[in-house]
């Protein structure tokens, strides 16, 4: 039996991890087509810390990021979100950790063209049945600078302003964890570093973990540790690296 010390320190030390993932496999196909897209990676990611992903095409890092974030299932393996085992979770327990647990921005906004701001930003809290506060709304829209563009439709935002609109509706439900398939993408090199900033600042300033695949160094660098990834295996990790650092290690994983 473990003493009440031993268990505090293993509470702690959970505590102290955002994400965790225990030899976890993600294996597509069958037989002579199966594909190992992820082979037995353990790794864990601090809490209120911001994280980067990258590595070449097929590498494996957004099958990563979607395993973590219980989008997809794994084959083998452990995976916790916040503390929670989610590797055999129900559909409606998934639902819930997404609806609650942690939110999503991708490279597409994914908002509602019919919608305003303020409503795109409601929605997942109208989904979760909860009672949707207008003042809730426009205050994680003034936390992304958009306090005055709370009652336009997309079509009347840029891009930069439409990727930020997406990260609120995120952060709308106070997640424990920011899950970002690259963010910045879409975005021209302006709206990519307001965007980048204000990712930081909620990392600095909130203590929000965040977890971000991407392809750019010059946003891999903002994050504090860059994990790399090669046919599914971790292969590296930097910490507080420049952008010369994630292109070098990235180019030399291409060669």
């Amino acid at each position: 039996m473990k003493s009440r010390s031993t268990r505090n320190q293993t509470t702690a030390l959970a505590d102290a991890h955002a994400v965790e993932l225990h030899d976890v496999s993600r294996i597509f196909g069958k037989r002579g087509t199966a594909v190992r897209a992820l082979d037995g990676i353990s790794v864990d990611f601090p809490r209120a810390q911001w994280t980067a992903v990258m590595g070449p095409s097929g590498s494996g890092k957004s099958t990563m990021l979607h395993c973590a974030a219980g989008l997809e299932g794994v084959s083998s393996g452990e995976v916790r979100v916040a503390g929670t085992d989610i590797t055999e979770a129900s559909s409606e327990a998934l639902t819930a950790l997404r609806r609650g647990t942690i939110g999503f921005v991708f490279q597409s906004f994914n908002l509602l063209s019919a919608l305003t701001a303020e409503q795109n930003v409601s929605l997942p809290l109208r989904l979760g049945g909860q009672r949707v506060s207008t003042s809730d709304a426009r205050r994680v829209l003034a936390d992304v600078g958009l306090a005055d563009r709370a009652k336009h439709r997309p079509r009347a935002l840029s891009g930069g302003q439409q990727q930020r609109v997406a990260i609120a509706r995120a952060m709308v439900t106070r997640p424990a964890v920011l899950f970002a398939d690259e963010p910045t993408g879409a975005l021209d090199s302006t709206s990519a570093k307001v965007v980048l900033d204000l990712l930081r600042d909620m990392v600095d300033r909130s203590g929000q973990s965040i977890i971000m695949v991407t392809h750019d160094p010059a946003a891999a660098a903002r994050a504090d540790s860059v994990l790399f990834l090669s046919d599914g295996r971790i292969v590296d990790r930097l910490y507080n690296a420049t952008s010369a650092e994630v292109a070098g290690r990235l180019a030399a994983m291409e060669k």
